[in-house]
């Protein structure tokens, strides 16, 4: 079981540096994968603060949130967040040598929560601190 982060999830879904890295290793994966309910609203901030700054076009973040959907239905199990890890990732992010940013706490808190063995991501401070708590980060 590997808990995916929403930076994989953009780069699965929109062009980005680090797009063709992301599919190569999606689709070379065969662990179980899973996420939380929490990277809908972060996928589609994503999707929208590329629409603002002109990266992507009105039409390309409906394709995307299609692709990301579509991942959602067949391939990836969003799970719900238990309200314990919204304090647990108070907990994380109240460390500022951490760096961690508040949607990565949470998506880190539920990691643990759930028992994840690995997390793949693509932001470095994400894996670092996935690591110092013990689950192994893939990072892409």
């Amino acid at each position: 079981m590997i808990y995916i982060d929403t930076s994989v999830f953009v780069a699965l879904c929109t062009k980005e540096q680090k797009s063709d890295d992301v599919a190569k290793w999606y689709t070379n994966s065969s662990a179980k994968m899973f996420s939380s309910t929490w990277a809908f609203t972060e996928f589609s901030s994503a999707l929208s603060l590329k629409v603002r700054t002109s990266q992507i076009t009105e039409k390309q973040s409906r394709e995307a949130w299609k692709r990301f959907d579509a991942l959602c239905q067949n391939d990836i199990e969003l799970l719900p967040i238990e309200s314990k890890a919204y304090y647990s990732a108070g907990i994380l992010v109240v460390d500022s040598k951490s760096n961690l940013r508040a949607g990565d706490a949470l998506h880190l808190a539920v990691a643990k929560q759930l028992k994840s063995k690995s997390l793949a991501t693509l932001d470095k401070v994400l894996a670092k601190n996935a690591s110092n708590l013990k689950i192994q980060a893939v990072l892409i």
